[in-house]
């Protein structure tokens, strides 16, 4: 991870922390998450550093039948989430503690924010017991803001409806040399990829 140190006058004014995650079951709460991964980029698209983990399943909590017939059709994706996987309490605690050495105005995005924050969200508040953005009455936050929606930013710039703004319709490049491989971090890298495009005005 490259970054610069508290207090340093290098230090981005803000930083775009671009997520990205993996579950076995599309709720949070009642299913588990099984990966996380965050890029780092400065407001100039710049990549500033990673951060990647895998977590156990939640104790008692069973995986969805239909999301778990997903994954065995992506084999190489779902031995990749079975390495190194810690408790969701380390995981968590890792994470927050990274997006907190970018200083106070780290912005979270998603694709989209409506599944990506809602998961982070979750467990922030189960483990970290801190919540993923601000609002009334929420104490303490991670981020700043409410949040970055990646495939509406694409939308803005472009013109591309919505439903164009996925990763399967994206022109070749968009996501840079990074396989949509659906392992976190992949995906991640791809996603920051295209929000520095974005930023710099070449998409």
């Amino acid at each position: 991870m490259i970054e610069a140190p508290p207090g340093s006058p290098m230090r981005p004014a803000c930083v775009y922390i671009v997520t990205d995650l993996e579950t076995d079951g599309p709720d949070p709460g009642v299913h588990s998450m099984l990966s996380l991964a965050a890029v780092a980029c400065s407001a100039a698209g710049e990549r500033l550093g990673h951060f990647s983990v895998n977590l156990l399943a939640l104790p008692g909590h069973q995986a969805d039948a239909g999301t778990l017939a997903w994954w065995h059709t992506e084999p190489k994706a779902w031995s990749a989430l079975q390495l190194g996987a810690v408790p969701a309490q380390q995981a968590l605690d890792g994470f927050a503690a990274w997006v907190r050495r970018f200083g106070p105005a780290a912005v979270f995005v998603g694709t989209p924010l409506t599944f990506d924050g809602a998961w982070v969200d979750w467990y922030l508040r189960r483990f970290a017991r801190i919540r993923l953005l601000r609002a009334p009455r929420t104490g303490a936050t991670l981020f700043e803001g409410g949040g970055l929606d990646l495939p509406s930013f694409v939308m803005g710039r472009t013109g591309l409806s919505y439903r164009q703004c996925t990763e399967k319709d994206y022109p070749e490049g968009w996501l840079g040399p990074y396989p949509h491989s659906h392992i976190a971090l992949d995906d991640a890298e791809g996603y920051a990829h295209l929000l520095g495009r974005l930023l710099r005005g070449e998409a």
